[in-house]
């Protein structure tokens, strides 16, 4: 028998699934309810507004980030890490060869953080996480002001990300970029 909190949780990874396939604006009470399993009554007993469930989502989607990021920044111990580790760390982080509904829904929540600033604060969590990656990663690269550069480097991976989602690019095509920025960085 399902708990309350297993129900909202259903609700919430139904709202990730549907905006990782067909965007913000595909969702819809009907469509959430089909897809978790759940009646109606169910969405609206648990989430009041559509912007409560969006919220809850980026909230659940900046948790999980954030906890899979830090764990990721602190296996980059005080070890020297060469530039192909770095890269195959980044590849690992960019998901593979394909982009699914769990990868793509991350840029439909942060589109949204950008058009509503209640949201905003659980994004910069999350990109504090990934910032704090990227530093320790350049960090055990040897290179200069790696805290200063680690918002920059995010900036390029997820422009790339971006680009990958767009055009169907290999993530060896983000590897590669970061690997000309890494070695044209002054060391």
């Amino acid at each position: 028998m399902s708990t309350a909190s297993d129900t909202r949780q259903n609700i919430i990874d139904a709202v990730l699934r549907i905006i990782g396939q067909d965007g913000i604006a595909a969702v819809s009470n009907r469509r959430i309810a089909k897809e978790a399993g759940v009646s109606l009554g169910s969405i609206t007993y648990h989430f009041a507004t559509q912007h409560e469930l969006l919220r809850e989502s980026l909230l659940l989607f900046v948790a999980e980030e954030t906890r899979h990021f830090t764990t990721l920044a602190d296996e980059c111990t005080d070890e020297w890490l060469d530039i192909r580790q770095a890269a195959e760390v980044v590849a690992s982080v960019a998901g593979g060869d394909g982009f699914d509904s769990r990868h793509i829904a991350p840029f439909e929540l942060y589109v949204q953080a950008g058009r509503d600033e209640r949201l905003r604060a659980a994004a910069g969590e999350c990109f504090a996480a990934y910032d704090r990656l990227a530093a320790r990663i350049l960090t055990r690269l040897g290179l200069p002001d790696a805290e200063r550069l680690a918002g920059a480097v995010v900036a390029v991976v997820f422009g790339q990300q971006l680009r990958r989602l767009a055009t169907g690019a290999p993530v060896e095509d983000l590897v590669d970029a970061l690997l000309v920025l890494t070695q044209r960085a002054p060391a």
